[in-house]
């Protein structure tokens, strides 16, 4: 199973206050962990909403753009990570020695599969997705 580890936005990473020397060590050191152990597919921090937007989609299929910063909300994400691990509870338990400090969260949410789709993800729409993935993963 394919996990996003959402990493929350504070006051802090909305501000870009980079994280300290023991820090940025403490969670190289748990990143290499996880890929000796095969789970890391992928994972990044993301700069502060200031440096970013939204777009949002009216029902006429125009778009509209809005420039960060955003206010701080439970929803902005600062950082996160694709795992892959056998079960949700893996994935916890993974996620729990993760080195944040006190206050901080994260949201952890199972990734769809090509089998959740069910049979309205018919082998044309399969082979389109495996010919985009393999064409990003040569990139």
């Amino acid at each position: 199973m394919r996990f996003m580890v959402i990493v929350k936005a504070n006051q802090d990473t909305e501000a870009g206050k980079m994280p300290s020397t023991e820090m940025l060590a403490a969670m190289g050191r748990f990143n290499e962990e996880m890929a000796k152990a095969g789970v890391i597919e992928a994972g990044e921090g993301l700069h502060p909403t200031v440096k970013g937007a939204r777009v949002r989609y009216s029902a006429r299929s125009e778009a509209s753009v809005t420039r960060g910063p955003f206010d701080l909300s439970p929803d902005l994400i600062a950082g996160f990570w694709l795992i892959k691990t056998a079960s949700l509870d893996e994935a916890i338990a993974w996620m729990k020695r993760a080195p944040f400090d006190s206050g901080s969260e994260i949201e952890i949410r199972q990734v769809f599969s090509a089998d959740d789709f069910g049979e309205a993800f018919t082998p044309e729409l399969r082979e389109q997705e495996e010919r985009t993935r393999a064409h990003a993963a040569k990139k």
